[in-house]
């Protein structure tokens, strides 16, 4: 009951759902960027500039929510929740465009089907991420938040298990080791992305349990 008695500062809210809707943008062109790798030299690098523009606009999202945190004296979460939560949701983007990036400094010219089954995961994340976050002005949704923080455990660990199953067939099947360094490196940014989604997830069940 107290949770929902607590004090509206709204605009936290709408600064942690530009943020979410920015991660969303990000795993949609990450999953172009994986599916046109290879394909079309022009679209990839599209989007690798597209996944630039987000997270910059992101890091601005999360520069006002602090500055926001700093000059606000009563809030509707706990300060270090609210810190801690744009925080983690500001880790999942910029390991977006780590992802992004390494394509770039890796010279990868080809996609891989594990590559575009990771993006899509990915993906899947951030419309999770992005639906519970949604939720969270309203203590009274704590069911339907817990619901997508449990989703989006599922998801990483189908990220592990991608993981596991394309470290092994690189390792059996691809001959060139400079090849087998760079795919590895990518799968491993790639599921990291998932780690931070599942990372937002666990702070949003705190903050449900801590203020329901």
């Amino acid at each position: 009951m107290l949770g929902r008695l607590m004090p509206r500062e709204g605009k936290f809210f709408d600064l942690f759902n530009a943020h979410a809707q920015q991660i969303v943008l990000g795993a949609e062109h990450l999953l172009g960027l994986m599916q046109t790798l290879g394909r079309s030299a022009t679209e990839a690098q599209a989007h690798t500039d597209a996944i630039d523009e987000i997270e910059h606009r992101a890091d601005k999202i999360t520069h006002q929510t602090v500055a926001l945190l700093n000059s606000t004296f009563i809030t509707p979460l706990d300060r270090d929740e609210i810190h801690q939560l744009i925080s983690r949701l500001d880790d999942v983007l910029d390991m977006i465009q780590a992802a992004a990036q390494m394509v770039a400094t890796y010279d990868l010219r080809e996609s891989t089907p594990e590559a575009v089954q990771f993006a899509e995961i990915i993906l899947a994340c951030a419309k999770e991420v992005a639906e519970a976050v949604s939720l969270l002005s309203d203590m009274d949704n704590g069911p339907k938040i817990m619901k997508s923080t449990r989703d989006i455990g599922t998801l990483e660990a189908d990220a592990d298990k991608v993981l596991r199953e394309a470290l092994s067939k690189i390792f059996r099947e691809e001959p060139d080791v400079r090849q087998l360094i760079k795919l590895k490196d990518l799968y491993e940014s790639l599921e990291t992305v998932t780690d931070h989604c599942d990372d937002v997830g666990n702070m949003l069940e705190a903050i449900i349990v801590q203020n329901s």
